[in-house]
């Protein structure tokens, strides 16, 4: 078993390898995190670990709120996910690798990453400035049939773009844009696919490719079919996720 200790970025959404991450950072927490990611010299790899959050908030309270107006912010590396951090988390999570990372002159960061390797969360560590994860890495295993199925799943996503592009009146990405190795395949629908956070992280611990192109099957065939039913849809780009605010 291959472990790694990594800085560790809670966010309220799923990262997958090959997917492109901003991220617009102000909290101190991980203004540190950042400061020390850029200590490492600029021709080895800024990584930290990016895991979704199943219970707690994102960006911790940082005023008085309801119903007790004199309730002190939360403070610290481990604000906002309770007594166990841990707990808070999904289990498996993806590597970041940090291509950019600008400090603005009011001392917060834009940063600029790729997920890169999947990771199983074994521990949290919340002693220091931020939090560092102890992580597995876990290989992507091919399974049965993941070529064949990449191309069924080609062709239900191509329908599917189609349907959003009505649905959102704008332009589709054309074939060519579409990888046809089957692990990138399966990363790539499922990032781009409008779906919840809960479904999103199912596929990112999916066991092989296969499975989780099985599933990216039944779920695009499903989504198509609804997508008739409704007047708009929010844009998402390929590869891209939205700049998320920490």
């Amino acid at each position: 078993m291959t472990t790694v200790r990594l800085p560790l970025f809670p966010l309220n959404s799923v990262l997958f390898p090959g997917l492109v991450l901003p991220l617009n950072v102000f909290e101190e927490r991980y203004r540190a995190m950042m400061r020390e990611l850029l200590k490492t010299g600029e021709d080895e790899p800024r990584r930290f670990a990016v895991v979704a959050i199943r219970d707690g908030r994102e960006v911790a309270p940082t005023a008085p709120g309801m119903p007790d107006q004199t309730a002190l912010p939360e403070r610290g590396p481990a604000a906002g996910f309770g007594p166990d951090p841990v707990q808070a988390f999904h289990r498996v999570g993806c590597i970041a690798d940090a291509a950019t990372i600008r400090e603005r002159q009011d001392g917060s960061f834009e940063v600029l990453a790729t997920g890169t390797t999947r990771v199983r969360l074994l521990s949290v560590d919340a002693s220091g400035p931020f939090l560092v994860a102890e992580l597995e890495e876990l290989a992507e295993e091919p399974g049965d049939g993941a070529g064949a199925l990449a191309e069924g799943v080609l062709r239900a996503f191509r329908t599917y773009q189609k349907r959003l592009a009505g649905a959102r009146e704008r332009s589709l990405a054309s074939a060519a844009e579409l990888p046809d190795e089957p692990s990138v395949v399966s990363y790539l629908v499922a990032a781009a696919a409008v779906l919840d956070t809960p479904t999103k992280q199912r596929l990112l611990q999916a066991p092989d490719t296969a499975t989780r192109l099985a599933e990216e099957l039944k779920l695009l065939r499903a989504e198509t079919a609804l997508i008739r039913h409704l007047p708009s849809l929010p844009a998402v780009d390929l590869t891209r996720m939205p700049t998320s605010p920490n």
